[in-house]
């Protein structure tokens, strides 16, 4: 009994809608929401641009990222 009613779609008769055009609404807000809070992805030859460090302005201050001769990162103040 409870399987045939969590499979019907309730009909809103206010707005028109049923249960199933509200859900896939809230699924396109959750996903734009996902999203958004991915972080941006940025190769660092792009920053760098063939050299061995960049200066980065952040909030009045200059950080300094640089590349080590093992391929690492380093971003110091």
């Amino acid at each position: 009994m409870y399987a045939n009613l969590a499979a019907r779609p309730s009909f809103n008769s206010a707005s028109g809608e049923n249960a199933n055009s509200v859900l896939q609404g809230m699924q396109g807000l959750r996903d734009a929401a996902v999203e958004s809070m991915q972080a941006l992805s940025v190769e660092s030859r792009d920053l760098l641009k063939g050299h061995k460090a960049v200066e980065i302005k952040h909030n009045g201050a200059v950080y300094r990222l640089q590349s080590t001769k093992l391929g690492k990162l380093i971003l110091t103040k």
